[in-house]
């Protein structure tokens, strides 16, 4: 488990999920960019909540990791998706977004 330090508080979350959010911010930031994302954290009662951050060039985020600070929090489908965001940041392909679909707009 790691411990998130960001806006003066603390958030518990998992080792994966702390990773890939930090990677996701190193990317946004060095373009210049900025998004919110959703992690899952542990309150001090054991509960799971959402924690939502603003991470981007400005973001001042710091993780340690923790000894003994019970279950790992996981969530896979979250990790691929932030890994997946931060290579899309990281080296772009494909049409822009709001390309036209169609044979004469194929991008090869």
């Amino acid at each position: 488990m790691q411990s998130i330090l960001y806006g003066g508080d603390e958030f518990l979350t998992g080792d994966d999920i702390a990773d890939a959010l930090l990677a996701y911010g190193r990317a946004l930031g060095d373009e210049e960019r900025a998004e919110i994302v959703e992690i899952p954290v542990r309150e001090h009662d054991g509960t799971v909540v959402t924690a939502k951050f603003l991470i981007g060039p400005a973001s001042q985020i710091v993780a340690k990791e923790l000894s003994d600070s019970g279950p790992e929090l996981e969530d896979p489908e979250l990790v691929r998706r932030l890994q997946a965001l931060t290579r899309g940041v990281e080296s772009p392909s494909g049409p822009p977004l709001d390309a036209p679909e169609g044979p004469e707009y194929e991008v090869d």
